[in-house]
C-alpha cells in the first residue's frame, strides 16, 4: 500500500467514523446518560483526530480537538447533552467531514467563518477553570494501585518496534512519535537499531527501528494507544503507565526482541529503573522464577495484585482477541473489482448456456452429463457472486434520522422516525441509488404528510407525527414503504389542480388511485406556496423516473385523514436472474422466473372474450404478446399462457412457445429503445442470439389501464367506478 492508497483508506474510515458519530448522537438524545454511547462517541473523534494528526491535516486537529474536549466532559458527567449542545455536535461532524476532504490551504473563506462561528459556540461549553488557577505540578495519571513493588517516575514508558514492511504501506514511524508529543511531553526517546543488517543485506524501502519512548501526559492508555491505531498491525508496542511495578518492567525485557541487557541500560538510561531496581528485578526472575511462570500467577503469589484483578485482566484479554477474531473474518474489497467479477460471472453464466445447448446437439450422453454438471456450479457461483453484493438497507435508513431531526427544527414540527426492516438486504447498486429518491419522499411526508402540532391535537392525533421507513422482501422483489400519519392526500384538490394545468378533461372520470399517480407528474405541485423544501414542483417526477431506471415501480396509498404509504418495489440485483424462456414468432423473450405462478395450455374458444379467460373460477386478464410487439413469424401449434403475479395482482401473458427456464445475464437496451414499454433489457442466449426480458410491472400497469377505460364510462362517477378485476 502506497502513501496515496493509505490516504484513501483514511478517508474512507474517517467517512465511517463520521456517520457513526452522527447516528451515536442522535441515539444520546433518547438517552443522554448512557456511558457506552458517550464512550463510543469520545472514541470516533478521538480516532479521526489521531488519524488526521499521521496524515498531516493540522486544521483537522486542531478543530476535533476542541470538539474531543466537549466530548470527553460529555463523559465525565461534567455535561449534560440537550438540544442545544447535540445540534451544535452534529453542524461540527459536518464541519469535520467538509476539513477532511481538502487540505488546509484548499479551506474558503466560508468554510473558515464557519469553523470560527462553531468554535465560539463550543467555548460555552469548554472547562475555564484551568486559566485561572495558580501553575501546580501536572496532575498524577488516573493508575489503580494494586499492591507493592512499585517503580518508575511519573511518566508512561512506550516500547515501540515497527515492522520492516511498514514504509512500504505508506506509514511514517515519526510521524506517529511526533503525534504523540501532542499528547504530551516527550521526555526521553531512544532509538534502538539493533535489528540493522549487514550492509549487503540492506534493504532502503525497511524499517529495522525501534523506540524507547517515555512520555509525560495526563491521557489515560486508551487515547495513547490510538495514537497508533493506524498503524496497529505493523508494529509491536508495549505500554507501561506510571508507577509501574517492577514484575511488570522485567516482562517488557523478556518481551522485547533485543539483548535483555540492552533493553536494562535503556531503561535506566531513560529514568524508568535505578540501577538497583534493575539489578534486583533480574535476580528475583532468575533465581525465584526459572521455570518462567505466567505473569499473572507470580504477581498474586507475590501478594503484588489480587487474583479478581487478574481474572478480570485475562477476561479483557480474551475479548479483545475475540473483537480481532470477528474482525478478521471481513475483508474491506474495492467495489470495481467487485463488478468486474459480477461482469465476468455473467459472461461465464452465457458460456455455460452456450456449452449445454452445443453438448444436446451432440447427443453424447457423457458431453451432456458434463455440461450439466458445469450448469450446476456456474449457477452455484452466480448465487454466491451475487450474495457478495447484498447488503442490508439499514445503513441507507440510517441518514434519514438526522433527516429528519433537521427537518422537524426547520419546519417546527414534532416528527419521530421509525425504522424497521433494516436487516433486509439488496443489491449494493440498488442501495446506492435508491438513497436519493428516498430523501425526496421523507422530506415530502415531513412538510406535506406531517400537520403542524395544533391541527394534529385538533384531529384527535398525537402532537407527535411519525415517519415510518419499512423494506421487506416479496415475491423475488424488495419492497420499501415511506409512510406517515399526516392527513393523507386530498383527491378532489389534486383533480382541480390536474384539470388547471390540462392534465385532465373536466369530464374525465379516474379512480383515486389514478388521481394520485398524477403527483408523479413533471412540475406538478399542490403547494399552495415555494418553501425551502417543497411548492417548486420538483422532485417526485425525479423519483418516478429514478425507480423506474432501477426497473422498479411507486404506488401511493393513502387514507384521508390518516397517512400516506408510498411503495417502492424494487429488483433484488440488477445483474443476473433466473428467467422463464418463451418464443412468440421469431423473437426469443425471457419472463423473471420470480413471478412466473403457471403455465397453461390456451385456444382461442376458452377466451369468453378477448382480453380475459376463466382460470379455474377466476377472471384472468391477459395480453397477446405477439399483438402487443407486433411479432412476425410462425405461430406454434398451440399457444400457451403464462401466468404471472406482481404486487398482488395476475395476469396472463400469451405466448407461442415455452422453452424452460434460463439463467438471464441482464444486459441494458440502450437509448435508442429507452421508450418502449414493457421491455426492461436483453440478454444473449446460448447461440448467440439476443432475447428481449419482460417488464413485467409494466405490462400488467397497461393491462389495468387498458381495462381501466373500457370498464368506466361517461355517466360514471368517481368513487363508484367498477375495478379492474385483477385477483389474487
Amino acid at each position: 500500500m502506497n502513501l496515496d492508497q493509505a490516504f484513501q483508506t483514511f478517508l474512507e474510515e474517517s467517512r465511517e467514523l463520521l456517520a457513526d458519530l452522527e447516528r451515536i448522537l442522535l441515539e444520546l438524545e433518547a438517552a443522554p446518560s448512557d456511558t457506552e454511547l458517550l464512550n463510543a462517541l469520545f472514541r470516533c473523534a478521538h480516532t479521526i483526530k489521531g488519524a488526521a494528526g499521521i496524515f498531516g491535516l493540522d486544521h483537522v486537529v486542531a478543530f476535533t480537538h476542541v470538539v474531543e474536549n466537549v466530548l470527553d466532559r460529555l463523559r465525565a458527567d461534567e455535561l449534560s447533552l440537550d438540544a442545544e449542545l447535540a445540534a451544535l455536535l452534529l453542524k461540527c461532524r459536518d464541519h469535520i467531514a467538509a476539513l477532511i476532504e481538502v487540505p488546509a490551504e484548499a479551506v474558503d473563506e466560508h468554510a473558515r467563518q464557519l469553523g470560527n462561528a462553531l468554535l465560539t459556540g463550543l467555548s460555552l461549553y469548554q472547562d475555564h477553570s484551568e486559566e485561572h488557577k495558580e501553575l501546580a505540578p501536572p496532575p498524577a495519571p488516573r493508575v489503580e494501585a494494586s499492591g507493592g513493588g512499585v517503580v518508575g517516575g511519573d511518566t508512561w514508558h512506550i516500547s515501540l518496534r515497527f515492522a520492516p514492511d511498514v514504509l512500504a504501506h505508506g506509514m511514517d514511524p515519526i510521524s506517529f512519535i511526533r503525534y504523540l508529543g501532542q499528547l504530551g511531553e516527550l521526555r526521553y526517546v531512544a532509538t534502538v537499531s539493533d535489528a540493522l543488517p549487514a550492509g549487503e543485506a540492506f534493504d532502503p524501502e525497511a524499517c529495522y527501528l525501534g523506540f524507547e519512548i517515555e512520555l509525560r501526559s495526563d491521557a489515560d492508555k486508551a487515547a495513547i494507544e490510538g495514537v497508533f491505531e493506524f498503524v496497529r498491525e505493523l508494529c509491536q508496542l508495549r505500554i507501561l503507565p506510571p508507577r509501574s511495578r517492577l514484575a511488570e518492567y522485567m516482562q517488557l525485557i523478556q518481551d522485547l526482541p533485543e539483548d535483555n541487557a540492552r533493553i536494562g541500560e535503556i531503561l535506566v538510561a531513560s529514568g524508568a529503573l535505578t540501577a538497583a531496581e534493575l539489578a534486583e528485578g533480574l535476580r528475583l526472575q532468575r533465581d525465584e522464577q526459572p521455570e518462567r511462570a505466567p505473569l499473572g500467577e507470580v504477581l498474586v503469589a507475590q501478594g503484588v495484585v489480587q487474583p479478581e484483578l487478574v481474572a478480570a485482566a485475562l477476561t479483557k484479554q480474551q475479548q479483545s482477541r475475540d473483537r480481532k477474531a470477528q474482525a478478521s473474518r471481513y475483508l474491506r474489497v474495492q467495489a470495481d473489482k467487485l463488478d468486474r467479477l459480477i461482469n465476468l460471472v455473467g459472461e461465464l453464466v452465457i458460456a455455460s448456456a452456450s456449452v449445454a445447448l452445443n453438448a444436446g446437439k451432440s447427443g453424447d450422453s457423457d458431453t451432456q452429463e458434463a455440461a450439466a454438471a458445469m450448469s450446476m456450479l456456474v449457477e452455484e457461483i452466480r448465487d454466491s457472486s451475487l450474495q457478495l453484493r447484498m447488503v442490508p438497507i439499514g445503513e441507507t435508513f440510517g441518514r434519514f434520522q438526522r433527516v429528519v431531526r433537521d427537518l422537524s427544527a426547520e419546519l417546527g414540527k414534532d416528527i419521530a422516525l421509525d425504522i424497521s426492516g433494516a436487516d433486509t438486504e439488496l443489491d449494493k447498486t440498488v442501495v446506492e441509488k435508491i438513497a436519493d429518491p428516498l430523501t425526496h419522499l421523507v422530506r415530502n411526508a415531513c412538510d406535506h404528510g406531517i400537520e403542524a402540532v395544533e391541527r394534529r391535537l385538533a384531529a384527535g392525533k398525537p402532537a407527535q407525527g411519525t415517519v415510518r421507513l419499512n423494506a421487506y422482501h416479496e415475491s423475488g422483489a424488495i419492497v420499501i414503504e415511506v409512510s406517515d400519519d399526516g392527513g393523507g392526500l386530498d383527491a378532489e384538490r389534486i383533480r382541480a389542480k390536474a384539470i388547471e394545468r390540462g392534465l385532465l378533461r373536466p369530464d374525465q372520470v379516474l379512480s383515486d388511485q389514478e388521481i394520485y399517480q398524477l403527483i408523479f407528474e413533471p412540475g406538478f405541485s399542490t403547494a399552495a406556496t415555494v418553501t425551502n423544501l417543497s411548492g417548486r414542483g420538483v422532485g417526485m417526477d425525479v423519483v418516478k423516473r429514478s425507480i423506474e431506471a432501477l426497473r422498479g415501480t411507486v404506488e401511493l396509498i393513502a387514507q384521508p385523514g390518516w397517512g400516506t404509504t408510498c411503495r417502492i418495489r424494487l429488483p433484488l440485483t440488477l445483474a443476473i436472474i433466473d428467467g422463464f424462456l418463451t418464443r412468440v414468432g421469431d423473437a426469443s423473450y425471457v419472463v423473471p422466473l420470480e413471478m412466473v405462478v403457471e403455465c397453461i395450455e390456451f385456444s382461442e374458444d376458452q377466451a369468453e372474450n378477448r382480453n380475459y379467460v376463466n382460470l379455474r373460477g377466476e377472471v384472468l386478464p391477459f395480453v397477446r404478446l405477439r399483438e402487443h410487439f407486433g411479432a412476425d413469424g410462425p405461430s406454434g401449434r398451440r399457444q400457451n399462457i403464462i401466468v404471472v403475479r406482481y404486487a398482488g395482482h395476475k395476469a396472463g401473458l400469451v405466448v407461442d412457445e415455452l422453452l424452460g427456464e434460463h439463467q438471464t445475464v441482464i444486459k441494458p437496451l440502450g437509448a435508442l429503445f429507452a421508450h418502449l414499454k414493457g421491455l426492461s433489457g436483453s440478454t444473449i442466449l446460448g447461440n448467440g442470439r439476443v432475447a428481449l426480458i419482460l417488464d413485467v410491472p409494466a405490462l400488467i400497469g397497461q393491462i389495468t389501464s387498458r381495462e381501466g377505460s373500457a370498464l368506466h364510462g361517461p355517466s360514471s362517477q368517481r368513487g363508484a367506478t367498477a375495478r379492474v378485476p385483477l385477483l389474487n
